[in-house]
């Protein structure tokens, strides 16, 4: 096995039982670059953590309806073990708003003896509010010399292994379905961030879009569409959004029959695409007459595990200071 490269996935983390749901939360709305404000750090922090708690207790009943836990966690340690052996070296894993697991992951980051640690975000569009946070998380928390180790995969958002193993999801999908693509439609749902992130220079809004046009080209006869999800709180955030494009889908849909939602920026299910998708979209375009379908993100595929490794054997990786947001809010 390599001794000189290590590889980290890093991924968002997920409830691992209801018991971790308001701790999930509280990393979540203290966390900074996600949630932006000008209040003090003990405000911020006690403000969120505020409400973090009062919305645990409703958002549990969120994650019961998909089994009482978010599947993410455990397809981001399923993918690190299946991928070592593919990169003939160890691969690391951390999850952003799992508190509980962040002391394993930091010690064994500090411990990994390799020269060189290439970190592999499973976001495949960069964003200040993932990728960047992460980044932070670890400047502020390890060691200077193991932040020298570290090599950034910035993003990944038209990588032919990324476009292709959506194109082999969504096509395996659709054959599935016994789906015709003449009469599909095919709604790229992306996680949402304020207008005012993309309006500071995150890259995110247009790493969105790179990837949905790679993607729909290969669906020529498709209708396709990009929507953004998932909006929390006050101010615009990057439209069109996903609720209310489903809402109107018999206006833009051209006569099709169906439609399949399709989660571009996730590469894991969770509770935006199992609850969220499922169960708050899809009834919006069903309601219209349309047959609505969830496409499952790529999880635990082999040929997106084998995209993975192509992804790290390919990409040039960055410094962590290069990641990190460093202008006003």
């Amino acid at each position: 096995m390599n001794t000189n490269r290590a590889y980290l996935l890093v991924n968002f983390g997920g409830p691992r039982d209801v018991g971790e749901i308001a701790p999930f939360l509280t990393a979540l709305l203290q966390d900074r670059d996600v949630i932006r404000t000008r209040f003090p750090t003990f405000f911020h922090n006690w403000f969120f953590g505020r409400i973090a708690r009062k919305r645990a207790g409703k958002i549990a009943e969120d994650y019961e309806k998909i089994g009482g836990r978010s599947p993410i966690y455990f397809d981001t340690e399923e993918t690190a073990k299946q991928l070592s052996p593919l990169l003939n070296a160890p691969v690391l894993t951390f999850h952003r708003y799992l508190p509980a697991t962040h002391a394993n992951s930091l010690s064994a980051i500090e411990e990994c003896a390799a020269k060189e640690i290439q970190v592999i975000p499973l976001f495949p569009q960069f964003s200040y509010a993932t990728t960047g946070s992460i980044a932070r998380f670890f400047m502020e928390r390890l060691e200077p010399k193991q932040v020298r180790k570290l090599r950034w995969i910035k993003s990944y958002p038209a990588h032919r292994a990324f476009i292709g193993s959506y194109i082999q999801r969504i096509s395996d999908f659709l054959r599935e379905k016994n789906l015709n693509e003449e009469e599909t439609i095919l709604l790229f749902s992306a996680h949402g961030v304020p207008l005012s992130f993309i309006e500071r220079g995150d890259l995110y809004q247009s790493e969105c879009e790179l990837s949905y046009l790679h993607t729909i080209d290969a669906f020529p006869k498709a209708l396709g569409r990009l929507s953004y999800q998932s909006k929390f709180g006050r101010g615009e955030w990057l439209r069109p959004y996903t609720d209310e494009t489903c809402k109107g889908t018999a206006e833009w849909g051209m006569g099709r029959k169906q439609v399949v939602v399709v989660p571009i920026a996730f590469t894991s299910d969770h509770i935006e695409t199992l609850f969220e998708i499922e169960e708050l979209y899809l009834p919006l375009i069903r309601q219209q007459g349309f047959d609505a379908y969830r496409c499952p993100a790529l999880n635990l595929e082999p040929y997106w595990i084998e995209g993975l490794c192509q992804i790290a054997k390919e990409t040039s990786g960055l410094a962590t200071q290069m990641l990190v947001r460093t202008c006003e809010i």
